[in-house]
């Protein structure tokens, strides 16, 4: 099956109590059912998030045609993904008001075994 990956990262406040709501926000089952099928129908097909320290790093991957700002853009008008934004961002270096587009930060590959 031919997919997309993106790799992207961001900052949480550093401070021990936030990362560990932020952790428990993500538990299994905690995600808001609404960003989760959202996401889906925009074209992503399976997220992973890491944590190390205050920095985390997400992988995503998408269906083989997905175009990256459109789907983005698109995610940040579904039913309340922009609410998520706001309530997420407490833990967050970032605004309020910045969609997930502005807060997670795509990274460049600069590796690829046998390539």
């Amino acid at each position: 099956m031919e997919y997309k990956r993106y790799c992207k990262t961001l900052k949480l406040v550093d401070d021990p109590e936030l990362i560990s709501a932020y952790k428990k926000v993500h538990a299994p089952g905690a995600v808001w059912p609404e960003i989760t099928q959202g996401m889906r129908e925009v074209g992503i097909t399976d997220m992973e998030i890491y944590l190390l320290g205050e920095t985390l790093f997400m992988i995503m991957e998408t269906v083989a045609d997905f175009d990256h700002e459109t789907a983005m853009a698109e995610l940040a008008s579904k039913p309340r993904q922009s609410e998520w934004e706001a309530y997420v961002s407490q833990f967050q270096k970032t605004s309020e008001s910045a969609s997930a587009n502005e807060k997670w930060q795509l990274m460049e590959r600069i590796y690829k075994m046998d390539q």
